[in-house]
């Protein structure tokens, strides 16, 4: 740790801090799209049973 100049490691974490928040900048909001999806897919593809309202909307329809 001694051979390493102190500006030097300071840039080192600065850089590493930048690309991890630059990586979560990205990830992040692909993982709120990703759960809106699977939520919408689910309410959509969700069985519907014949005792619900739905149902006899769906077959009246």
């Amino acid at each position: 740790m001694s051979d390493i100049a102190p500006g030097k490691l300071l840039r080192s974490i600065m850089m590493m801090l930048f690309f991890s928040v630059l990586a979560l900048d990205i990830a992040v909001p692909a993982a709120v799209l990703l759960v809106m999806a699977a939520s919408r897919w689910a309410v959509e593809h969700w069985p519907v049973t014949n005792d619900s309202l739905f149902g006899r909307k769906a077959r009246m329809a």
